[in-house]
């Protein structure tokens, strides 16, 4: 797919119509057609049957998917959002996004022939976006350009890294609980941001949520706050909770952990103000039933709402990533689901790849671990009662997009493609193939012997944790050929699994002990990429059943509030199920290859670090 280069850095990004199936992750590099995307699974003729919904909100489509009470998807479809980008600053619209989630639901219902009565549960998840609301809930711009539709700052915006550097200078004690340091991915950077540069918006806000709260708000109009969002994304202390709330009698409770000290001395204290209602004055675990259900209003069958019957349960919402998590934690064969220690002993030992336009690396634990330079520990903010670790990779297959598209040999390859009816990943994958018979290379990952790539183009967020960290390519050439932007790819995608390496190693010498990867997302649907990360971490990766897992998250959301099952650990073990299980290479010469490159990875950032004292020692 050849990708228009012409268009402003300021104008919104609208998908543009390609004839070929999509074919790289779900970043807003990559175009999905402006006509719906649906697909069909399973076609049920069922007419008394319970079946669940679930509703993602991505970088750049709304998704929708329908559940048989198998957690067996019986048709999903996707509806394109709209997204600006002008240089740091990426913002979207939650007009736009409800618009296309209505779109979506209903799409996907008629393709799974499910009626709205049929539905007996809905969930949310959605990027950590930011969204402002005034009052009425109508739109707040927190764009530089005025234009009110623009009222979410999307979770990959990096405009507020100064006020993160500032945030954390300050030592608070809840940044222990996100690695010992603030990413200008999370909210209080972001809000301080607008606080300091749009004070004309800032004192119209009634409330500030993140977009998956958002959404379930809109749905049911009970403003209570997941502790998925609150904690991981705005320094909330969910662990303040433990003593006296439980996921089985769950209820909204009075949200009792906030640090007032933190928001008053980073300069927010207005924030605090009226019980903290601009920012949550109730939260719950991700599940719980909201208010009364959906509402009539967000019920009705107008292009603008959802087509569904008022008063079904919608379960409290979960972050994208999290909900993938949700979703795949439990997709193990079943010669493995009967472990000697206990069920979440056994949870423990599972690291979750959600791979897409970035990748969330999501680990539990029974007791809190403080892990420099990687998110947590977070109580209750994925699966209730437990603590969280979160790492991540600010950009995997945005880069891989961006490498790809910004060679000289993209619109070759993207027509040649198009023309064999395959994605590109498909098509350098064979490149790559053929490239090492003819060279008669002992394996693939051979290949990229004289190229290493260090792939924190967007910073790196764990576990390092420098959002100024850049990107290296080391080994060009002047080959433009399409075998060198192949082996280019197959270096960024080396690159990425030796962070994910970095990641893990991490974890494990700070008290995990991760021996299994479950992968979801985008990423996952391409096997050299699983594969490159099965032997460069060196333990299995395995894939679930359901090809949308993230939407299986949302729609156990609302099988738990519709009361189907006690708690989330339960919907997920019924629900979650395992399919191919890609095991590490057992030829010793690629772990040593590995091993190699991975000691290259390492050095590259050394060197940068260096080159960065030196260049500001130089203009001091």
């Amino acid at each position: 797919m050849s990708v228009k280069k012409n268009w402003s850095d300021s104008t919104p990004l609208l998908p543009q119509h390609q004839s070929q199936p999509r074919s790289r992750s779900n970043s807003y590099f990559s175009y999905s057609s402006i006509s719906l995307e649906m697909t069909s699974a399973i076609s049920a003729s069922a007419t008394d049957r319970s079946v669940f919904l679930g509703i993602d909100v991505g970088t750049g489509s709304a998704r929708a998917g329908v559940f048989d009470e198998n957690g067996k998807l019986l048709g999903s479809s996707s509806s394109p959002i709209q997204i600006w980008k002008d240089g740091d600053c990426v913002e979207q619209s939650s007009t736009d996004i409800w618009h296309a989630i209505s779109a979506a639901v209903k799409a996907a219902c008629s393709l799974a022939e499910v009626s709205g009565e049929e539905v007996k549960g809905l969930g949310f998840a959605a990027t950590c976006s930011l969204v402002a609301v005034d009052s009425d809930g109508s739109p707040v711009t927190v764009s530089w350009s005025g234009d009110s539709r623009r009222n979410i700052i999307v979770w990959m915006d990096h405009r507020a890294v100064e006020q993160a550097e500032r945030i954390n200078s300050c030592n608070s004690p809840v940044l222990q609980y996100c690695g010992g340091a603030l990413s200008p991915e999370m909210q209080p950077p972001k809000l301080l941001w607008v606080k300091e540069n749009l004070p004309e918006s800032w004192s119209m806000v009634f409330r500030w949520m993140d977009l998956s709260d958002w959404l379930s708000y809109r749905a049911t109009g009970d403003d209570t706050r997941s502790l998925c969002t609150t904690v991981c994304k705005w320094t909330y202390l969910g662990h303040a909770h433990m003593q006296q709330n439980n996921e089985k009698d769950s209820r909204d409770m009075e949200a009792c952990g906030w640090d007032d000290d933190f928001w008053e001395e980073i300069g927010l204290g207005d924030l605090v103000e009226g019980h903290h209602a601009k920012i949550g004055r109730s939260v719950a675990f991700p599940g719980h039933p909201l208010g009364s259900g959906l509402t009539s209003t967000a019920a009705k069958a107008r292009y603008s709402e959802l087509g569904l019957v008022a008063g079904i349960p919608v379960g409290t919402s979960l972050i994208d990533a999290h909900a993938g998590g949700v979703g795949v934690l439990e997709s193990v064969p079943s010669s493995d689901s009967q472990p000697k220690e206990s069920d979440i002993e056994a949870l423990c030992h599972r690291m979750v790849l959600v791979c897409g336009t970035s990748t969330c690396h999501m680990v539990v634990s029974q007791k809190k671990l403080f892990i420099p330079g990687v998110w947590g520990p977070y109580w209750s903010a994925m699966v209730p009662e437990q603590w969280l670790t979160e790492g991540g990779q600010s950009a995997t297959g945005a880069l891989l997009d961006h490498i790809i598209e910004n060679h000289v040999a993209s619109p070759h390859l993207a027509n040649r493609a198009a023309s064999q009816r395959i994605s590109v990943f498909e098509l350098l994958n064979k490149i790559l193939e053929k490239t090492m018979f003819d060279l008669k290379r002992p394996f693939l990952a051979s290949l990229t012997e004289d190229i290493h790539v260090f792939p924190d183009f967007h910073g790196n967020r764990s576990p390092i944790a420098d959002p100024k960290a850049k990107g290296i390519i080391c080994g060009l050439t002047l080959d433009t050929s399409e075998k060198q932007l192949a082996l280019q790819y197959l270096a960024t995608l080396q690159g990425i699994a030796y962070g994910t390496r970095h990641i893990v190693e991490h974890c494990n010498t700070q008290g995990h002990k991760i021996d299994t990867i479950l992968a979801c997302g985008g990423l996952a649907k391409n096997h050299l990429f699983i594969q490159e990360h099965a032997d460069i971490i060196g333990c299995p990766i395995i894939l679930p059943r359901e090809s949308e897992p993230v939407l299986l998250g949302a729609a156990i959301l609302g099988a738990v509030a519709a009361r189907k099952y006690s708690s989330m650990h339960d919907a997920m073990k019924a629900l979650n199920a395992s399919g191919q299980v890609i095991h590490p290479s057992k030829d010793p010469k690629v772990k040593k290859y590995h091993d190699a490159k991975y000691r290259i990875f390492r050095e590259l950032y050394e060197q940068q670090l260096s080159h960065r004292s030196l260049m500001a020692q130089a203009l001091t």
